[in-house]
């Protein structure tokens, strides 16, 4: 690999980095200020107080009242968002131009009738991950096929290596960001239940110091609890599925690579002799 393209990669990984830690920040931010000036307004609120009951059907105060673990939990749903969306734009990206099947099929016939210049032209167009995987193997194989030293398993060895290289550069780019999702998916109900048990802790505390017991305080406590573990839930829930969304889309992708770089070594070595 070149001076540039390793300091091309260490360039687009810190600018990858710095874009995750950006988005954790600006999420928490946003999710404070939707918890404190959104939920926490006062006239969500009977009487115009935040630390007083919520007016009856008002769910805003309703989830405020479930306390400081909120906007952890809204940041929590707002990353999943935000890498969702970022995902989305990559696979896309990593597509290229044109439906993938279609390239295979067009790339498979113009290797079987050893059109190697042409393959590159489609590759040049089609682009996108595949597209580039193709590319090198191509470029690989031209140089291959006018290589007079090398034997002919030596060059088919050449070709997988090369083809192998190519795939490890582009396979860490579709699934990058993914690892958020799964953990997301694992600690956002964590996260909800412990302001469930926060909140359950707080509302008996607030009984016992009352002396007296009061079902209805004690009923309202207890659904400010909850609110907390249904929060986690939701997140949870949107994470597994856009989690297993994306890996399923990456595992295709993958399976359609490993596909025409088989095909590409057969026609190489039908070709040569």
């Amino acid at each position: 690999m070149s001076k540039t393209n390793k300091k091309g990669g260490t360039l687009g990984e810190a600018l990858r980095s710095t874009f995750t830690l950006v988005a954790m920040v600006v999420s928490l931010i946003i999710a404070w200020c939707v918890y404190k000036y959104v939920m926490g307004a006062p006239i969500n609120f009977e009487g115009g107080n935040p630390e007083g009951t919520p007016l009856p059907g008002n769910y805003l105060a309703m989830v405020y009242k479930g306390g400081y673990i909120v906007p952890l939990l809204i940041t929590v749903l707002l990353l999943v968002i935000i890498f969702s969306i970022e995902r989305t734009i990559t696979l896309t990206r990593a597509r290229g131009k044109g439906r993938i099947n279609v390239f295979v099929k067009n790339l498979q016939t113009l290797l079987d009738g050893d059109k190697i210049e042409d393959a590159i032209v489609a590759c040049d167009k089609q682009k996108g991950s595949l597209a580039n995987v193709m590319k090198a193997g191509l470029l690989r194989y031209r140089t291959l096929q006018k290589d007079a030293v090398l034997e002919k398993d030596q060059k088919i060895l050449a070709l997988q290596k090369e083809f192998e290289e190519a795939t490890a550069l582009e396979l860490p780019m579709l699934s990058r960001n993914l690892v958020i999702l799964s953990t997301i998916a694992s600690i956002s109900v964590l996260i909800g239940l412990l302001g469930t048990v926060l909140g359950m802790i707080r509302a008996f505390g607030a009984l016992a110091q009352a002396g007296a017991p009061d079902a209805l305080a004690l009923a309202t406590g207890i659904s400010e609890a909850l609110i907390n573990t249904a929060f986690g839930i939701s997140g949870s829930l949107l994470a597994i599925v856009l989690y297993n969304t994306f890996s399923t889309q990456i595992d295709s992708f993958t399976y359609k690579i490993d596909e025409a770089g088989f095909s590409l070594v057969q026609s190489f070595a039908a070709s040569t002799k």
